[in-house]
């Protein structure tokens, strides 16, 4: 057994004289797995165990039954080579010819530079789209067996759903220029937002992306005993944009009008670095929570410090001097012991 054993793996090799411990590699479909063989004292297949390398035993998982049922050196390796015929990974059925030639000639008609990335299996596609006022979109194409009989899923970064439509006469051309359609409806919306990312110091999100509709905005430490961040909201059917533009001058842009608003100057990233705005929790002694930051600020203008509102209100509720009433905590600062509330924390689904 144990000559027919060494013969069919030349690289497994006896470690002792009475030939019951081997130890090399296998090999398992033109690969090499390192193996320790423990035969008993009868020399048998039947009753071995086998010590092998975590990329072989991850190979044999679901098929221990087929090596557990061998009893000789020839079954063994043909066991292994069975496993490893099984154990591939199943490729997905090729695409009939006129699915290739019709993605070829869309391309064609729409044009290859506006390809940034297509997978190996031509199902997924990335097109660059620009819009009216030079910025860059990317629209996320995954393409079904049957194109284009049937609807593609398409994706993109948005403020809104993508509503695209398709027919079985459709094309990518089409596609996209439904989708610079809907990036034009969102003009005026990314033109309020790139004017405030540009002019102030956004606090969140940290790096806003197009469908990001919140900015919470740093404002001058003049202010901060009155409002530590501005928060605004816009809505793609611009109700933000015109509850900003209420009352004030209609011709102004948003943050022009907000200033007004708020009565406040906007730092700026050509006057205030984004640190002197990352002030830390007084409790926590960090800044970013989570995904929170410390906007709970003590209202006495000569203390000013700002904590989390999880750990304002942790650090009330166990005070016993706070009292809460409803969903509002009242206690003391933990700097300056004067008057602060909070309200309740969110609890997290």
């Amino acid at each position: 057994m144990e000559s027919s054993l060494v013969k069919d793996n030349p690289l497994l090799l006896p470690l002792n004289k009475e030939k019951t411990v081997y130890d090399g590699f296998i090999t398992v479909q033109e690969r090499d797995f390192r193996m320790r063989i423990l035969l008993p004292a009868d020399r048998q297949l039947k009753g071995a165990k086998l010590h092998c390398s975590w990329q072989l035993k991850h190979l044999l998982r679901g098929y221990e039954h087929i090596v557990k049922q061998v009893n000789s050196a020839y079954t063994f390796s043909m066991s292994l080579q069975e496993v490893g015929l099984k154990s591939r990974p199943v490729c997905r059925a090729i695409s009939p010819p006129q699915y290739y030639s019709q993605l070829m000639s869309e391309m064609e008609a729409l044009g290859w530079d506006k390809l940034l990335f297509i997978d190996t299996e031509f199902r997924t596609l990335r097109l660059k789209v620009e819009d009216s006022s030079g910025r860059q979109h990317i629209l996320t194409i995954k393409l079904k067996s049957k194109h284009p009989a049937e609807a593609p899923e398409c994706s993109a970064d948005l403020p809104v759903p993508l509503a695209l439509t398709w027919t079985p006469q459709s094309t990518l051309q089409q596609l996209h220029s439904q989708f610079v359609l809907v990036l034009e409806s969102l003009t005026e919306f990314w033109d309020v937002l790139d004017e405030i990312d540009s002019q102030t110091w956004i606090l969140e999100p940290e790096k806003p992306s197009r469908a990001d509709t919140m900015r919470r905005i740093a404002i001058g430490n003049e202010d901060a005993c009155r409002l530590k961040s501005a928060q605004l909201i816009l809505n793609r059917g611009s109700p933000g944009i015109c509850l900003w533009s209420a009352g004030r001058n209609p011709n102004s842009s948003v943050l022009h009008n907000l200033r007004d608003v708020l009565e406040i100057t906007f730092p700026s990233p050509a006057t205030h670095e984004k640190s002197d705005f990352s002030v830390d929790c007084g409790i926590c002694y960090s800044y970013r929570l989570e995904a929170a930051i410390p906007d709970q600020v003590c209202n006495d203008p000569r203390c000013g410090q700002p904590f989390h509102q999880a750990c304002l209100y942790e650090w009330l509720r166990a005070l016993p001097s706070s009292r809460q009433s409803f969903n509002i905590v009242f206690g003391e600062c933990p700097y300056c012991s004067k008057p602060i509330t909070v309200k309740m924390a969110a609890q997290k689904s």
